[in-house]
């Protein structure tokens, strides 16, 4: 767990989300396993339109090796949430987004979370240097 609770001046780039109604589960919440879709929509969000990543036809593509998340308040549909995205290391093929889970203008995190891409060949599936334009558009998340 972390050190102290995620706070939103932590983060660099926002995302916002909508919840949906099969996110909640029989307990009346948002299911564990559905904040890991936040993750992935808020990361990749970014990258398509920040560092022109190409998902369908690119060279490269980024597949995550490692993923975990810490939990400190539920939220429930329809709450309107935003996903806070830094980047704690940027490698030459590899990065570790770092990111939270947010209520809409709440300063506190209901969630936070990590997952690591390493960029590989589409063609070979063996890692790459990150293309020039998505490490751009990491870069301005370190921190």
């Amino acid at each position: 767990m972390p050190d102290s609770m995620p706070q939103r001046a932590d983060y660099r780039h926002f995302q916002p989300i909508t919840t949906r109604w099969h996110d909640n589960d029989a307990y009346g919440h948002v299911n564990n396993v559905t904040y890991y879709s936040f993750f992935d929509t808020a990361v990749n969000t970014y990258l398509i339109e920040v560092g022109g990543l190409d998902i369908h036809d690119g060279e490269v593509v980024g597949f995550v090796v490692s993923s975990a998340c810490d939990y400190f308040a539920s939220i429930a549909f329809p709450e309107p949430i935003e996903v806070g995205l830094r980047v704690g290391k940027l490698g030459n093929s590899s990065v570790q987004y770092e990111l939270a889970v947010f209520k809409a203008g709440e300063t506190d995190a209901c969630a936070a979370g990590r997952f690591v891409h390493v960029f590989v060949d589409r063609a070979s599936n063996q890692p790459v240097p990150i293309p020039a334009r998505l490490r751009e558009a990491m870069e301005r998340l370190v921190g």
